[in-house]
């Protein structure tokens, strides 16, 4: 088990860089993002650094950024459908945990459990599943639809879906498969059984067709802030990824969910809440304020005004750069980031232009660039404070930010006793510290039933 006071420390892969000017940043190469090799560097490098898991977010189409040249200085070109992804890297990975985004809004249950299931077979135990809803209208126009389903049908649609998948998950028991020969039995059929699942959304037979996952269940992940995310994550997730932009409300975050996920009835320290986080490592203060300029630069006007709008899910292409935000009417995609940027344009009176460059960077997420002391300080900060489980970093620009973060802060974090200096456990839970769950057609057994199919 890993020790109570260690932080986890994982790593979100998003493009070529979480920074929109990081793949134009000039100190390293050009970044292919259909090059396989370039994310198994990645991987191995923060499995080198014993960090947790490895997180591919990904979307099904293009974010709604108007204007072509806007939308031509982003990286968007370029996403691989992450299980896929990580199924290759476990092959060229032995420790680190591998965590997949996958939509419950434009996807089917049985579909996703039986990809995540088989994730944790090729990787051994180390696969993770981040449960979204999808906020945009871009992935709904790609699945048969003019707009996205309204926020709160997007949430109780997940509720039943991720039940599902945990129902199919274990609709095989432990030790069902026998591989007798001379018996001529490959399983054990009093250890297979039927969902008959009849559900408000979905209606699934079962049984999966791929055995128990090693870890049971894979972990479940949400990044939900609203109100229907945050009773989601508290209900089923593992771990949770969230978005604070200081030690404030991130505090104030973990003490809900870690309330909330204790009114279901779950132990709270296995509920895990780890805030985003970009971090860089810079020899002094002064190469720390260059660096952030340097960056900021390399993003177009254009593209932090309409990226601004995106995030609002409003059009601010009326108003100028010097204005202030106005009160906007609330919208039906992601609740949480949407609050937290006005949140910050009120309270530190950011004009339009500024305010864009500030969510351009890191939406509602923690920025911060310092020495590795400095850095290692803010995360012991955050860390002790009760503002977070552990931190997620995501690299404004790859592979140099979680190169420098693998070896110049973690080696200061381990030394301070704040971090492991090798894994614990075989599987993403061990190393988590999260027990393995029961299969819930042994602990009630009135739930299933045997497969029609056999009668």
């Amino acid at each position: 088990m890993p020790a109570p006071d260690q932080m986890i420390l994982a790593t979100f892969i998003h493009n070529s860089g979480a920074h929109p000017g990081g793949w134009r940043w000039p100190g390293g190469p050009a970044v292919d993002q259909h090059d396989f090799a370039h994310f198994a560097h990645l991987a191995q490098t923060a499995e080198r650094g014993k960090m947790h898991c490895y997180f591919s977010g990904d979307s099904q189409g293009f974010p709604h950024i108007s204007g072509k040249d806007a939308f031509a200085a982003t990286d968007y070109a370029g996403k691989l459908e992450p299980t896929t992804l990580l199924a290759a890297l476990a092959v060229v990975t032995k420790h680190i945990g591998l965590i997949a985004t996958a939509s419950t809004t434009y996807n089917e249950p049985y579909a996703i459990a039986r990809r995540y299931a088989s994730l944790d077979h090729i990787s051994k135990g180390r696969a993770g599943w981040n449960v979204v809803t999808s906020a945009s209208d871009g992935e709904a126009r790609n699945f048969g639809r003019d707009l996205n389903m309204d926020h709160d049908a997007r949430y109780a649609r997940a509720e039943e879906f991720v039940d599902v998948c945990k129902n199919l998950w274990d609709s095989w028991e432990d030790g069902a498969i026998l591989r007798d020969r001379e018996a001529a039995r490959y399983f054990d059929p009093a250890k297979v059984h039927e969902l008959d699942h009849r559900g408000e959304h979905f209606t699934v037979a079962g049984p999966l067709n791929v055995a128990r996952p090693p870890q049971g269940h894979p972990i479940i992940v949400q990044a939900g802030g609203s109100g229907p995310g945050r009773a989601l994550a508290a209900r089923t997730a593992d771990m949770i990824f969230t978005a604070a932009n200081s030690l404030e409300v991130a505090k104030e975050f973990r003490d809900d969910m870690r309330a909330r996920a204790a009114a279901f009835g779950r132990n709270p320290d296995h509920v895990k809440i780890i805030p985003s986080v970009q971090l860089m490592v810079r020899a002094s203060e002064a190469e720390a304020r260059r660096a952030d300029q340097e960056l900021l630069d390399l993003v177009p006007e254009a593209l932090a005004l309409r990226t601004l709008s995106l995030q609002l899910g409003v059009d601010l292409s009326h108003l100028s750069v010097n204005d202030r935000l106005p009160d906007l009417p609330e919208t039906n995609g992601g609740k949480w980031v949407q609050q937290s940027i006005m949140r910050m344009a009120r309270e530190e009176d950011l004009p339009i232009g500024l305010l864009a460059r500030r969510v351009v960077v890191s939406r509602a997420s923690f920025s911060y660039t310092g020495t590795p002391e400095q850095v290692a300080d803010l995360c012991e900060n955050w860390f002790r404070a009760g503002g977070a489980d552990g931190f997620s970093l995501s690299p404004n620009y790859q592979p140099g930010v979680l190169e420098d973060f693998v070896d110049q802060v973690i080696p200061i974090l381990q030394k301070r006793g704040l971090f492991r200096n090798e894994y614990e456990g075989d599987t993403l839970r061990e190393n988590l510290g999260l027990p393995r769950p029961a299969n819930a057609f042994v602990t009630n057994p009135a739930l299933g039933c045997e497969p029609r199919m056999w009668a």
